[in-house]
């Protein structure tokens, strides 16, 4: 990691409310997509990479060439074997993380109803359904307790979040 990065996380870490987001540059773009059923959501226990072991919706790295719908869409086909039709956008999320990883996420949030398939566990993730009103936020990131109950009434969001590790430091949230 060069000096610069290490200088702006201990800036970061410090202040965390004073980082200008509108001139901050993600380091990775990925993408997180809920497929709805009635009032049940599709959610996974993750097996690997960033938040291993904790519960989310399948998603993960945006590769080059690739528009974010285009990822979500593979990232489900990759994480639960399932075809998902016409994603809904439904939020941006920008998380900078003041730890030594460093990361600086970008993170674009969609929603679907229409797909094809039993969902069915793979090397990266279990799937399960959940109702509305059962998330499980206490195994979940801490910011998903601020914007998912939104998102599934149908609310398009932005926010932003710093952490360190698992630690959420500061959020702020909009409702478009």
């Amino acid at each position: 990691m060069d000096d610069a990065i290490r200088n702006r996380n201990a800036d970061y870490r410090g202040c965390p409310d004073k980082i200008d987001w509108s001139t901050w540059d993600p380091n990775m773009n990925a993408t997180l997509l809920f497929i709805l059923r009635g009032k049940e959501v599709l959610l996974i226990h993750k097996k690997t990479g960033l938040g291993a072991g904790k519960v989310n919706a399948p998603g993960g790295k945006i590769e080059k060439g690739e528009t974010a719908e285009q990822a979500a869409i593979r990232e489900v086909r990759e994480e639960i074997k399932i075809e998902v039709d016409s994603p809904t956008e439904m939020g941006i999320l920008r998380f900078q993380f003041v730890d030594d990883e460093c990361l600086a996420l970008h993170c674009t949030v969609f929603c679907a109803s229409k797909f094809q398939g039993n969902p069915s566990e793979t090397a990266e993730a279990e799937p399960f359904w959940c109702s509305f009103d059962e998330m499980p936020y206490d195994q979940m990131w801490a910011d998903d307790a601020f914007w998912i109950p939104g998102m599934l009434s149908g609310k398009k969001f932005d926010g932003e979040f710093v952490f360190d590790g698992e630690l959420m430091l500061w959020s702020n949230l909009r409702w478009r």
